[in-house]
């Protein structure tokens, strides 16, 4: 037949409390065994009066075995003279004799039954005591040992909790990580995505740049072909054109470059940084070519300057609609302010 364990409320097996001391129990019935025998001890002194002293007479049955039998009723006859008294002398009294105790009287053996009847059932009532006292010491352990186990479980419960509460917790973090992780992928790839399309739109710009490039070189190249075939015939238009030089035409080129010029850095720099360029022009004022001479020091303002004169292109003309065909044009960061 299988055995049944006990299960306490919180699932783990039932424990049977140890059993107490008996060492403490067997005293107190010593003890109480010992104050019952001086009661009755003290009880029965107590009860014990002095025996009464008694007085005894002794007849000699001899004697009164040999005294004759009462005579028969007289018969009716003369009248006699009476015969002499018979003088009985008594006999003389017996020496003393040492008492015995007197045996306990009736009385008495009820009383001690009755004692003993009562100290039987004070004994049964002082077991019952100690055994309520047991039971109740038993039921304080347990009430107390379920406690324990209660709050053991509420213990385990409330850690239970904490950790799925950390696990979520943990969780969301992870989510949260995850979602970050995919926005920064998503911002990475537009950002890739916005270089390539710059990277391509640059790509578009050259080809264009090497295309209008192209398209200047070849007109450069018919430009100085024509003159070249012009110079053979008459040495005169370089001369004219030099001399009908004006200082609002520089001025002109000056202002049409600065407004074409964009620069992203700061302006408020030491020393007066400054650039020079020799600049290759048609007559019809297109620029042909661009070429460093002098670095102002600072290569992001010396590109804004240099994409400030090709966007120029064509540059403005002289009062009387001639161009120098090289010039060198000096541009000072301060003139940007």
């Amino acid at each position: 037949m299988p055995t049944m364990t006990p299960v306490s409320a919180g699932g783990a097996p039932y424990q049977v409390p140890p059993e107490p001391s008996r060492w403490p129990s067997i005293a107190l019935a010593a003890a109480v065994h010992a104050g019952l025998l001086a009661f009755l001890y003290i009880g029965v002194n107590w009860q014990n009066t002095q025996p009464v002293q008694v007085e005894a007479e002794v007849w000699d049955m001899k004697t009164q075995s040999a005294a004759p039998p009462p005579p028969p009723p007289p018969e009716a006859v003369e009248p006699q003279p009476a015969p002499a008294p018979k003088v009985i002398e008594t006999p003389p009294p017996p020496p003393p004799k040492v008492e015995e105790p007197v045996a306990p009287k009736p009385p008495d053996i009820a009383l001690e039954r009755e004692k003993q009847k009562l100290e039987k059932r004070k004994l049964l009532e002082e077991k019952k005591l100690e055994e309520q006292k047991l039971a109740k010491e038993r039921k304080a352990e347990e009430l107390a040992e379920r406690k324990a186990q209660e709050l053991a479980d509420r213990k385990a419960q409330e850690l239970a909790d904490k950790k799925a509460a950390q696990k979520a917790q943990l969780d969301e973090k992870k989510l949260d990580e995850k979602k970050l992780a995919e926005k920064k992928l998503a911002e990475k790839k537009l950002e890739e995505k916005k270089l390539a399309e710059k990277a391509k739109a640059d790509k578009l710009a050259k080809a264009a740049e090497a295309a209008d490039q192209k398209r200047l070189d070849k007109v450069r190249a018919d430009e100085m072909r024509r003159i070249t075939a012009g110079a053979g015939e008459s040495g005169e238009a370089p001369k004219s054109t030099a001399s009908r030089l004006d200082t609002s035409y520089l001025a002109a080129i000056n202002s049409k470059i600065k407004g074409a010029t964009t620069y992203a850095g700061s302006t408020d720099v030491p020393g007066k940084p400054e650039v020079v360029f020799k600049i290759e022009q048609l007559p019809t004022g297109e620029i042909i070519s661009v070429r460093l001479l002098r670095s102002s020091g600072i290569p992001a303002f010396d590109n804004a300057v240099e994409k400030g004169i090709l966007k120029s292109s064509p540059l403005p003309k002289n009062k009387n609609g001639t161009v120098l065909r090289t010039l060198e044009i000096a541009f000072a960061m301060k003139d940007l302010k």
